[in-house]
């Protein structure tokens, strides 16, 4: 039986009942896909009654923009570590790729629902972009940190934006079996990612270069 069905292994007994019903959809996302998840199942899968995820969500979409507002936050935490380990610029740029491809990769359902709910948004949600320690801000101050004229908005954000698409085409076909002779060839997955955006011009400038 998967765990999915078997919500009485963890019932929700105390605390905060809105991290369990985010916690209970992220498992639902990644065990049975975006199709498989509604209120009625959030609530199945927390061990709480039917009627108790409107006390926080009105509908399966604002459930849906606070699970993805969650995989936004990591997604941040994991490109920030990332950078901080690197230690030249053209290191942090690749490491940044990788960062993201590797969290695409390993969170499917969820990195589908985040694009799924920007999409039909006017932009991507505002804490991607406003806060210091967001992925776009890591990609876009490593930019600068490689020689971008920060007072050059324009071309600051179409270089930000260059390298995101990047990431997320790199993020898209990393499984394609056409890739597997690549990656044999350069010694694993990992290896194969950086190669890809080390021989990216925007990932790869180095103002030192």
């Amino acid at each position: 039986m998967s765990e999915a069905a078997a919500p009485e292994s963890r019932p929700y007994h105390h605390g905060d009942l809105r991290r369990a019903l985010i916690d209970a959809a992220r498992r639902l996302l990644e065990q049975e896909g975006p199709t498989a998840l509604s209120l009625r199942a959030v609530a199945r899968e927390a061990g709480v009654s039917p009627a108790a995820p409107y006390h926080h969500f009105k509908d399966k979409g604002e459930l849906l923009d606070a699970v993805a507002h969650e995989g936004w936050e990591m997604l941040n935490s994991a490109m920030v570590q990332a950078r901080g380990d690197a230690v030249s610029v053209k290191d942090k740029m690749a490491a940044l790729g990788v960062a993201y491809v590797c969290f695409a990769r390993d969170n499917p359902s969820l990195y589908r629902v985040m694009y799924d709910g920007s999409r039909d948004k006017e932009d991507l949600p505002m804490h991607l972009r406003m806060q210091e320690d967001s992925a776009y801000c890591q990609v876009r101050d490593t930019l600068v940190d490689a020689g971008a004229d920060p007072t050059d908005e324009v071309a600051l954000e179409l270089a930000t934006t260059a390298a995101w698409c990047a990431a997320h085409g790199l993020a898209e076909m990393a499984s394609f079996k056409q890739f597997d002779h690549l990656k044999d060839a350069v010694g694993g997955e990992l290896a194969f990612f950086r190669g890809v955006f080390e021989h990216m011009k925007v990932f790869a400038e180095d103002k030192d270069a």
